[in-house]
């Protein structure tokens, strides 16, 4: 009852210091994924290219267990998006890694129960802030170099309001680990919003053109901080165009729609379970895939992400066979508002104003809004993905078969996919198509 009476006069002392914003925004646009390598023995695609070997990031054994617990998130948002009423039985794109860049750089300014919250929620753990800001420099300084037929972009920036000022400690963590340079702006110019949405443009060739809509744009805000990533990438084997027909795709409800139906027949890596069929898709020399999860007849999406368990994905390649491959080609946008999602998944006091953010800047924060926009585009020739995070803040004052199976892999029903790094499995982006709209 004390710790009540004490909660209710700290807020009410809180309410009377009045409230100005802190936005943080992260910008990521991927296709697939940035890498990490593993000690453990894989079985790479080969890359025709002698010019274009196969290439890791570099995680010590500590990392890579941190990339199972990171990939836990990645299943867990994506099971509390589905689950969501704005988005249920929708198709929809999400990027783990976006909220990782977004709440790692914002760690940087947190402390007590509120990081810890962030550690364990994103799956860092023990190894906190620290265990964050080196995974996320890893993948900064060394991504853009593991395939040639790739293009990959990792940015950051911090732009902050001129009334307020970053803590000096806070400043040089995101330069080093993030090379995020604050601009200070004054935010009732009229222009910044405009900067912002411009910055996140450039640097996600147009993919994300609006960061923050007029209406999201608080010019009272603290600071707006955004991560960017631009990833393009060139599937190893492409679609022959001309085998792109007009298919019926069954929906959920069952309802029918004609989609466009790319087709191929290639050896692929291919699973077939109790609940589900995947197929492995390699783009360019094989350091990142796409895996597709199709369930089989009388299982749904939730049936299969319910069977996903990082303890088998981080090992999760299957074995070689000649697939007989039918996929739509497809976007798909998701808006979705990540508040609800990451309160369900226990980062809980970061929302309240007894959030801890002392090390930030020079007035207490705490998290007042959080969304993602997501965008994909897959085709004959690749994929082409996109993600938005925003974070707004208030103050208070296996062997290989000798001759491959022949298999039937026919998407022609919702599934799940899941963009990842080859050789720890580590997941960047999920998502789910049921359809078109």
């Amino acid at each position: 009852m004390k710790e009540n009476m004490k909660l209710a006069s700290m807020t009410k002392a809180m309410m009377k210091a009045g409230k100005t914003l802190l936005a943080v925004a992260a910008a990521v646009v991927a296709t697939t994924l940035v890498a990490c390598s593993s000690d453990d023995e894989k079985t790479p695609v080969v890359d025709p290219d002698p010019d274009n070997e196969l290439r890791f990031v570099s995680l010590t054994r500590a990392q890579q267990e941190m990339v199972k617990h990171s990939n836990d998130f990645s299943f867990n948002l994506l099971r509390q998006a589905m689950a969501s009423g704005e988005l249920k039985g929708k198709s929809l794109i999400l990027s783990p890694i976006s909220v990782t860049y977004a709440l790692g750089m914002l760690n940087n300014g947190a402390t007590g129960e509120t990081q810890q919250q962030i550690n364990q929620v994103l799956g860092f753990g023990e190894t906190g802030a620290a265990g964050i800001n080196d995974f996320c420099h890893k993948m900064l300084t060394e991504a853009t170099a593991l395939d040639k037929l790739t293009k990959m972009m990792i940015a950051n920036t911090i732009f902050m309001n001129k009334d307020y000022q970053l803590k000096p400690t806070f400043v040089e963590m995101a330069r080093q680990y993030y090379e995020a340079t604050p601009e200070t702006r004054n935010f009732k110019d009229g222009k910044t919003r405009n900067v912002i949405n411009k910055w996140g443009s450039d640097h996600t060739e147009g993919m994300i053109k609006e960061v923050l809509t007029e209406s999201e744009f608080n010019p009272e805000a603290v600071s707006y901080l955004l991560n960017a990533i631009y990833f393009k990438g060139t599937w190893t084997e492409k679609f022959d165009k001309a085998k792109t027909k007009q298919q019926a795709f069954t929906r959920s409800d069952g309802t029918r729609q004609q989609l466009p139906m790319m087709s191929m027949e290639h050896e692929f890596n291919y699973v077939d379970t109790e609940r589900y069929q995947a197929v492995r898709l390699p783009y360019g020399n094989g350091a990142y895939s796409m895996t597709v999860l199709l369930p089989h007849e009388g299982q749904t999406v939730d049936d299969v992400l319910a069977a996903l368990a990082t303890s088998s994905w981080s090992y999760y390649l299957g074995e070689p066979a000649i697939v007989d491959l039918k996929l739509p080609r497809f976007e798909t946008d998701t808006n979705v508002n990540l508040k609800a999602l990451m309160q369900q998944l226990g980062l809980t006091k970061a929302f309240t104003e007894y959030a801890e953010f002392p090390d930030f800047c020079n007035k207490a924060t705490y998290i007042d809004m959080m969304k993602q926009v997501a965008r994909i585009k897959l085709d004959e020739a690749g994929t082409e993905a996109a993600a938005v995070t925003v974070i707004g803040m208030a103050t208070t004052s296996v062997p290989e078969p000798a001759e491959p199976r022949r298999v039937t892999f026919h998407a022609t029903r919702p599934f799940l996919y899941v963009i990842s790094e080859q050789s720890t499995g580590a997941i960047f982006f999920v998502g789910a198509y049921f359809g078109e709209e």
